[in-house]
């Protein structure tokens, strides 16, 4: 009993573990304005989505000016500044 308890338990652990460690993945899908070996630009509706790209981005065809693409993309901090909170004002009596 309590190895099927244990078992449970490591199940339990595991699954917490691999939800909580995923980034959610996102998509943009329309025409290629510009290609860069750093980034690409995705014309979506009126707007102009400027998405940066490595060495480890796995690209599928031939990324060409005019080519209709989908990209999938995740968003990542690369800084974060913290400030101090507003104090509060004295209440007067």
């Amino acid at each position: 009993m309590r190895v099927i308890a244990a078992m449970i338990g490591i199940a339990l652990l595991a699954a917490a573990t691999v939800f909580a460690g995923t980034t959610k993945t996102y998509q943009v899908t329309g025409p290629l304005l510009e290609v860069k070996d750093d980034m690409i630009v995705v014309q979506k509706g009126k707007d102009k989505w400027e998405i940066a790209r490595d060495k480890d981005a796995k690209v599928t065809g031939d990324l060409k000016v005019g080519s209709k693409v989908t990209v999938m993309y995740t968003m990542k901090a690369t800084t974060i500044d913290v400030k101090a909170a507003a104090k509060a004002e004295k209440k007067k009596k």
